[in-house]
């Protein structure tokens, strides 16, 4: 039985895995940070024996490129897919053999063009396929990432592969996606569990308990959401080779140097949780939390290749935000503040039972498009928090604007940018299941 190492990325909803047969391994879709796979290696007590990728990847930077060179092994791509440096290239139906596992590349577009699932065996027990963004739990990757105008054919192409990986394996085949796990780089809620099987799938997943391909096209597409800005940055990146991330600690910043900065128009983003940064924060910082989706939403906001400063009360919290970020392109942070923050500013901090004490104020809904379609509060103005920058000037300035989104994490980045940018502003910190309460 083939042995599977896994190695989450929960900050961007990813998985990267490591197959091995006890001494050879094979890494499938490495994050940039290659400590931790390298760790994983060690601990297993395996060595790398081949890279392989399956696809050029739109939501990450990959290591990939990197950790081949390291171990001097074969890093395997797609045939199909236009790269700038040398790789070993594979098609649909291509074998190799590693250690004592084989591994058979399996065309499945759709999520992008060249995109290859990888069927790996060890002769005795059931496959593993590793299915990148091709056949997820539960549904299948996005079709829109490559061409907006080519979403209905990689969409029918998509239906097409999953179907094909259900009936060429056998019921017992593991599968290990890479996207899924909180990715915008899946078209739709996947199923929850750790692991899943094709006999799994062929009960649940969308793109096989379908029958009507034009049905399922119809259905994917009219489903698809807003992703993040900073996405169409990755393919040319990874396209390139790229090097592993740097995680040396940035250049120590000091309050004055942070003021200058901020006077100059650049990010300074303050990593400390939206309580705190609500009860006092510098002016003209930007707060946006450390936790699951600090990288996607600073990414999705900051102006590509602008400048960013951090700061953190350790630098602990320093690290894991550089850390986030490289994973994204955002190689070098401009500097960092560790300690305690200057609180010149703050702003309220109220939950949905408070909209009673609305007043003149304005309510402001940072939600995505689909979420405000599925209810929303009478009177709200609706501006999607990736929108607000550009749309800034539809804002009134002299009301109170009190901002929130569906659990109060992107109503507190908004609150911030809106009060970076002169309003007065109430964060609603709550739960928009509370809202509809409120206001029976």
């Amino acid at each position: 039985m083939v042995e599977v190492e896994v190695i989450d990325t929960t900050e961007l909803g990813n998985r990267s895995y490591i197959a091995h047969d006890g001494r050879v391994a094979v890494v499938i879709d490495p994050q940039r940070d290659l400590d931790r796979v390298e760790a994983v290696l060690a601990n297993a007590g395996v060595t790398c024996g081949l890279v392989v990728e399956t696809h050029i990847h739109n939501d990450y930077v990959t290591g990939g490129y990197e950790l081949a060179r390291r171990n001097g092994v074969p890093y395997v791509l797609s045939a199909a897919e236009s790269v700038s440096f040398d790789r070993y290239p594979v098609e649909d139906g291509d074998r190799l053999a590693v250690g004592g596992l084989s591994v058979e590349a399996v065309a499945t577009p759709g999520h992008t063009d060249g995109h290859l699932s990888y069927v790996i065996s060890d002769g005795e027990g059931p496959p593993a396929v590793f299915t990148g963004g091709s056949l997820l739990y539960g549904t299948v990757g996005r079709t829109d990432l490559v061409d907006p105008d080519r979403t209905e054919e990689l969409t029918r192409a998509q239906y097409r592969s999953a179907r094909r990986l259900a009936a060429e394996l056998p019921d017992d085949a593991a599968v290990f996606p890479t996207h899924g796990f909180g990715s915008f780089c899946s078209s739709a809620p996947t199923a929850a569990g750790p692991t899943a099987t094709i006999a799994d799938e062929r009960t649940r997943n969308d793109a096989l308990t379908e029958p009507d391909e034009d049905a399922f096209t119809a259905r994917l597409i009219a489903r698809l959401t807003a992703y993040p800005a900073y996405y169409a940055h990755m393919a040319p990146l990874n396209r390139q080779g790229p090097s592993a991330a740097d995680l040396t600690p940035p250049q120590p910043v000091d309050a004055v140097e942070l003021k200058s900065r901020i006077a100059a128009g650049e990010w300074v983003v303050d990593l400390r949780d939206r309580t705190a940064y609500a009860a006092g924060h510098m002016a003209g910082t930007v707060g946006i939390e450390l936790g699951r989706q600090f990288a996607t939403y600073l990414g999705w906001l900051l102006p590509w290749g602008s400048p960013v400063t951090l700061i953190g009360e350790t630098a602990g919290q320093v690290a894991d935000a550089q850390r986030q970020l490289a994973r994204i392109g955002i190689d070098r942070p401009a500097g960092a503040a560790v300690g305690p923050v200057p609180g010149e500013c703050s702003y309220r901090r109220v939950a949905f039972a408070d909209l009673a004490a609305l007043g003149g104020g304005l309510l402001l809904d940072v939600r995505r498009d689909d979420e405000r379609a599925t209810g929303a509060l009478p009177g709200s103005l609706h501006i999607p928090l990736h929108q607000l920058l550009d749309r800034l000037g539809e804002l009134p300035s002299r009301r109170t604007i009190w901002v929130h989104c569906a659990s109060g994490f992107r109503a507190s980045v908004a609150a911030s940018l809106l009060a970076r940018a002169g309003h007065e502003v109430v964060l609603i910190d709550d739960d928009f299941a509370h809202a509809m309460t409120a206001q029976r």
